[in-house]
């Protein structure tokens, strides 16, 4: 396999679930009404956060590859990172939001070790 090939991959499957996290930000806090005015605050910023975490490590993996390339120590660096990241996140998702009925909470913890393990992969290639 392309180191490159990889690591594009994982970056582009966690940028686009980062950003489809965001999208639904109101209907997922709608679900959890009522609210106080500040729980509804802090939800929308967890979620949003959340969403714009993944999609940071997303955009970060497709710049340091396009432009330092897979090989360079410092990229290898950020993938190896952003994968760990990742685990901790996808364990963290299974533990709260795994036990939950909904599907995208089941489905998170996959896409997160997906894009995990393509860093590593294509990290080691």
């Amino acid at each position: 396999m392309n180191p490159a090939l990889a690591l594009y991959a994982g970056s582009i499957i966690i940028l686009v679930w980062g950003v489809a996290h965001i999208i639904p930000t109101r209907a997922v806090v709608a679900g959890f009404e009522p609210l106080t005015r500040d729980n509804r605050l802090v939800l929308t910023q967890e979620w949003v956060a959340e969403g714009l975490t993944l999609a940071f490590i997303g955009a970060l993996g497709l710049l340091v590859t396009a432009t330092a390339g897979p090989q360079a120590l410092g990229a290898v660096v950020v993938y190896r990172a952003s994968a760990a990241m990742l685990v901790v996140l996808a364990v963290w998702t299974a533990i709260m939001g795994g036990r939950t009925a909904a599907v995208p909470f089941k489905l998170c913890p996959v896409v997160k070790s997906v894009a995990a393990a393509l860093f590593v992969v294509g990290s080691l290639l």
